[in-house]
């Protein structure tokens, strides 16, 4: 299991690969698949990430068997988080 570092960059790095692939549209997503290949990020890592997003309202998931994400979205709190962000960046 990923250390407590790791799990906050997991979480950090799939809201922002959401945010980017979705393009702040609630109706756009990406598979669990897609996350845990374009970021490297193991699959029980993937899934203990969408899990906490989840609960802190951020992100909705279509659950596949074993737990594996299948559809991964941005809610519009999640949109909303990811807005704030890029505009304090400037």
């Amino acid at each position: 299991m990923a250390s407590l570092g790791e799990r906050k960059a997991y979480r950090e790095k799939i809201m922002q690969v959401l945010y980017e692939a979705s393009e702040g549209n609630r109706l756009l997503g990406i598979t669990g698949a897609k996350l845990r290949d374009d970021l490297g990020i193991p699959d029980e890592d993937v899934a203990a990430a969408c899990t906490y997003l989840v609960g802190e309202g951020l992100i909705t998931v279509d659950w596949a068997t074993g737990n594996t994400p299948a559809m991964v979205t941005l809610t519009h709190q999640g949109i909303l988080l990811m807005e704030a962000k890029e505009e304090k960046q400037g």
